[in-house]
């Protein structure tokens, strides 16, 4: 029973579905499909129970599950010892956005109690970089949002936001159930420099042309909001400073919460953290 086929499996055991855990994987689905038939011939039992409508764990494959992740801790944990051992035990994580995330606090957590020698350094990134420094090679992996351009990098999705309108509280919208990007068509929105990624600004800008102030950071954005009445983006349950709110915004695609980092990299430490932060984010 080799360690890829078991990460094969826990990919398609994770996502319930063939497709997402292919593109996980960075690989097309036949290969997959025909190494979960194998592994489970090795077994000699169904892992999966497969219908029209997806795809679902059998009492054997919960089993194994279990057993498959707890193989695949323990040989990241080898790894990360070896690399530790060679003095290599030091990875750089950038990070955009509120550092006191659910998620990204049960990260940290788990991260330091798997690893308690490796030397974790952050780096926090602006929002004119969505991949925190991976591209400039500043940051070994990175927690961050999309969309962006993925080229050259390996992007796992953690959760996806519903977004709202950020607004003054004494805005006219202010009160409003919930809005459209139509709805502020006519309003002045905070943008991105010039030479951001080019996906990046058009999701933010909610996939229109806008005019506005050009922002940097997550403060600049709600100060212009709150001193200029600039209408934006923000997720939906990011808790807005006093004197602002956020309005349910239809209409729009989540907000993507992913962990990226270079394609190719192998890491230990970076395939730890990616597998920790997959975990934790599960919740």
């Amino acid at each position: 029973m080799e360690l890829r086929t078991l990460r094969y499996f826990v990919a398609v055991a994770e996502e319930l579905h063939f497709g997402r855990a292919a593109a996980r994987l960075h690989m097309s689905q036949p290969p997959l499909s025909r190494a979960i038939r194998r592994l489970e011939a090795e077994v000699g039992a169904a892992l999966f129970d497969r219908s029209p409508v997806g795809v679902a764990l059998t009492p054997a494959g919960s089993v194994l599950l279990d057993e498959a992740r707890a193989l695949l801790d323990r040989a990241e944990q080898a790894r990360v010892r070896a690399a530790s051992a060679a003095g290599a035990a030091t990875v750089t994580v950038g990070v955009l956005g509120d550092g006191t995330d659910p998620g990204a606090v049960r990260l940290a957590r788990e991260y330091r109690r798997r690893h308690p020698h490796v030397e974790v350094r952050v780096r926090e990134a602006d929002l004119t970089d969505p991949t925190c420094g991976l591209r400039a090679g500043t940051v070994d992996v990175a927690l961050t949002r999309g969309p962006f351009d993925e080229t050259g990098l390996a992007v796992r999705e953690l959760r996806a936001d519903p977004v709202g309108a950020l607004l003054r509280a004494d805005d006219p919208l202010a009160d409003r159930g919930a809005l459209t990007p139509a709805d502020l068509a006519d309003r002045r929105w905070f943008r991105f420099p010039e030479g951001t990624d080019p996906l990046w600004r058009f999701y933010w800008s909610g996939g229109e042309p806008r005019e506005g102030p050009v922002v940097r950071a997550i403060r600049e954005c709600r100060q212009a909001v709150l001193w200029s009445g600039t209408v934006g983006v923000t997720p939906l349950d990011h808790e807005p400073a006093d004197g602002l709110t956020v309005v349910p915004l239809i209409g729009m695609a989540p907000s993507r919460v992913l962990v990226a980092w270079a394609a190719g990299d192998r890491s230990p430490l970076v395939r730890s953290f990616v597998r920790i932060a997959t975990a934790a984010y599960r919740g």
